[in-house]
């Protein structure tokens, strides 16, 4: 998904409504800038969440990852597909090219 079809997403209520919004950077990269409505699960405590993904996320609804450049939003995206979930997509070049779309956002 590019940053564009996300910002046209998050503007439009019905095509929002059964997206579950998944964000996998840092607790501080989502303090610096952060899109409303994204759920943060950094990546790097995985260790701490993967074993329960199904029951903090529903493998059937559409699911938008999300980290600073498409990286390990990609990662996150391969993972969730790996464990049954059917709908994933990840946002390319992440909340970076987000910020381009979407002043609002700061970049960093």
């Amino acid at each position: 998904m590019s940053a564009s079809e996300l910002a046209e997403m998050l503007s439009n209520p019905a095509l929002r409504e059964d997206v579950q919004l998944l964000d996998v950077r840092e607790e501080w990269e989502w303090q610096t800038a952060r899109i409303p409505g994204f759920t943060l699960l950094p990546l790097s405590t995985f260790s701490a969440w993967a074993g329960d993904i199904t029951s903090r996320l529903n493998t059937e609804r559409e699911t938008v990852v999300l980290c600073h450049h498409g990286v390990r939003s990609m990662q996150m995206a391969q993972f969730l597909v790996g464990n049954g979930f059917t709908n994933v997509k990840n946002v390319t070049g992440g909340i970076d090219a987000y910020s381009r779309v979407d002043p609002s956002v700061p970049f960093y």
